[in-house]
């Protein structure tokens, strides 16, 4: 049977609730109809069928051997349809937040944090989707985002978090602590006017090794190389001041350039002010201030 020859939603619907309550008064009540509609409609879907579906007795309804055996087939279909419409729309907007943000700041910035979230907020439920390239793509979806990119390309309507910093990091025991750039390995992430040549230039200082830079698209890449010991990334604040406080990395260099991108709040449209979002976003500015995130470094 192809999906178009399928019984109308309206007859399953009142097949469903009849059976539970063995009733079509009962039925109507819980559906909004008379109690000739939902017989209608049990009709309609037994002549659809071709079988009987229920024992009509005087003042007493039971299901026919096809209606007992009919009947979990469409209570599951009502399931999956309830489950996956549930996760399709993020659950109760009430209490569930779909966040857009960065795979590098979800990971190094936010997560770490998310006990504090939820000891302030137990109710909240973070959906997060972290694009790598083309925020715009997924943004719709999102109620909250908190996006990377320079202050040209922002809506007027988005919250500055941080003007960061850019430096290079990485292990504390790189080359055994000498720290030398000239024959460090060297990874960056693509497509950030914080570059190496940038942080090179920034100190006057000529830089020849664009050549042998290991690029990746996200921060996460190059972060995690430095993690590992493989050599130099080049970070900023936002990024990398928990990995230092923590001992995990390292900034061996003072000098420390203002990074031309920023991180932003996109504040959610009006259709999505929800507790969910309303208490993120009040998480999240506090958040920042007591991090000292939220004024200028």
């Amino acid at each position: 049977m192809s999906q178009s020859n399928l019984p109308p939603l309206t007859w399953l619907r009142a097949f469903d609730s009849a059976a539970r309550h063995l009733s079509f008064t009962l039925a109507g009540k819980e559906l909004g109809l008379t109690q000739s509609a939902v017989s209608q409609h049990i009709q309609n879907l037994e002549s659809y069928l071709g079988r009987d579906l229920f024992i009509r007795k005087t003042r007493a309804l039971d299901l026919t051997e096809a209606g007992a055996n009919y009947l979990p087939v469409v209570q599951e279909a009502f399931a999956v349809l309830s489950r996956g419409t549930e996760a399709f729309v993020g659950g109760d907007r009430g209490r569930t937040l779909r966040l857009q943000c960065n795979m590098a700041f979800s990971i190094y910035w936010l997560t770490p944090r998310l006990p504090r979230l939820y000891e302030k907020h137990p109710w909240l439920v973070l959906n997060i989707i972290t694009p790598i390239w083309d925020p715009e793509r997924n943004a719709s979806s999102a109620a909250v985002e908190i996006r990377f990119g320079l202050e040209k390309g922002i809506s007027p309507s988005a919250q500055k978090l941080i003007d960061d910093r850019f430096f290079p990091v990485c292990a504390p025991d790189y080359q055994g602590g000498a720290f030398d750039l000239d024959s460090a390995r060297l990874f960056d992430c693509s497509g950030i006017t914080g570059s190496w040549s940038s942080w090179f230039d920034s100190r006057k200082k000529p830089f020849t090794r664009s050549a042998e830079i290991n690029l990746g698209s996200t921060f996460v890449i190059s972060l995690s190389a430095a993690l590992a010991g493989a050599g130099f990334s080049m970070g900023h604040h936002a990024l990398t001041d928990d990995l230092i406080s923590s001992g995990q990395l390292v900034a061996p260099f003072d000098h420390r350039p203002r990074l031309s991108e920023a991180y932003f709040l996109m504040p959610p449209a009006s259709h999505d002010d929800t507790p969910a979002s309303r208490a993120f976003v009040e998480w999240l500015n506090a958040e920042m201030a007591v991090s000292g995130m939220a004024r200028e470094v």
